[in-house]
C-alpha cells in the first residue's frame, strides 16, 4: 500500500513494479524449464552416437544451449529495435501502437531538475541518452547474432565430429545456409507479431490494458 507522510509518497515496490516482476518471472521459469528439458533431449541424441553426455552444468555452456538461446533472443532484440526506430517516423492510422498523423510532433518538455541526469547534461551526452532505448536494443541484436553464430559453429562441428565429417570455421558457419535459416526463421515470427499487434489494435479491444484503445473509440482513432 502506497501511503502519503510528509507531502511524500511511500513506494509499495511490488506493486509499482508487479509488471517487470512478474514477466521477469517468467522469463527465469521459461529458461529454465528450457535448459532442463533441451539437455535432456541433448544428451539422448550423443548416447544415441554411443558419445559421453554431459552434466547439467556443461550442456548450459555448451554451443547447443547457447545457440538455440542466443537464436531466439537475437529476434527479440531485433523487433524491440525496428519497432522503436520505425514509430519515429511511420504511422499507421486506427492503431494504438501510432503516432497520431494528423497531429504535429509536440516539442519535447523543458529540462528540469527532476531530468535524468544525461538529459541534463545536454550537448552530445543528451543527444546519446535521447537515443539509448533505439542503441541498447541494436547492440542487444549485435551481440545476440554473434553468439547465436558462435554458439552454432560449435554445435554444427559438434554434429560434423559425430558423423566423421570435417568441421568448419565461425565465419564459414556464419556465410552458410544453416545459421541464416535459424536467423530468418525467427525474424519473420518476431515481424509477423509486430504487424499483428499494430494493425489488430485497429478494430480489436482489450479493456484495461494500455496497449489498447478505449473500447469506445472509433476504428479511426489514432494512438491511446
Amino acid at each position: 500500500m502506497s501511503m502519503r507522510r510528509s507531502g511524500t509518497v511511500q513506494r509499495n515496490v511490488w506493486r509499482d513494479n508487479g509488471l517487470s516482476i512478474a514477466l521477469f518471472a517468467f522469463f527465469l521459469l521459461s529458461l529454465a524449464g528450457q535448459g532442463y528439458a533441451g539437455w535432456r533431449e541433448h544428451n539422448a541424441e550423443l548416447a544415441a552416437h554411443a558419445q559421453v553426455t554431459l552434466d547439467f552444468v556443461s550442456y548450459l555452456l555448451s554451443g547447443a544451449f547457447l545457440e538455440v538461446t542466443m537464436e531466439n533472443w537475437e529476434s527479440e532484440f531485433l523487433q524491440m529495435f525496428v519497432y522503436v526506430v520505425f514509430t519515429v517516423f511511420l504511422f499507421q492510422r486506427g492503431s494504438s501502437e501510432s503516432k497520431d498523423p494528423d497531429v504535429p510532433r509536440e516539442p519535447e518538455p523543458p529540462v528540469t531538475s527532476a531530468s535524468p541526469r544525461l538529459a541534463r547534461r545536454g550537448g552530445w551526452q543528451a543527444t546519446l541518452y535521447a537515443n539509448s532505448m533505439s542503441a541498447v536494443f541494436l547492440l542487444m541484436f549485435f551481440g545476440t547474432f554473434l553468439l547465436h553464430a558462435k554458439g552454432g559453429a560449435a554445435l554444427y562441428n559438434q554434429e560434423q565430429l559425430l558423423h566423421g565429417e570435417p568441421p568448419v570455421s565461425f565465419w564459414s558457419y556464419l556465410g552458410g545456409t544453416r545459421f541464416w535459416f535459424e536467423s530468418l526463421q525467427n525474424w519473420q515470427s518476431e515481424f509477423l507479431s509486430l504487424w499483428a499487434m499494430v494493425v489488430f489494435s485497429i478494430f480489436l479491444r482489450q479493456r484495461g490494458s494500455p496497449e489498447s484503445k478505449p473500447v469506445a473509440s472509433s476504428h479511426f482513432e489514432t494512438g491511446r
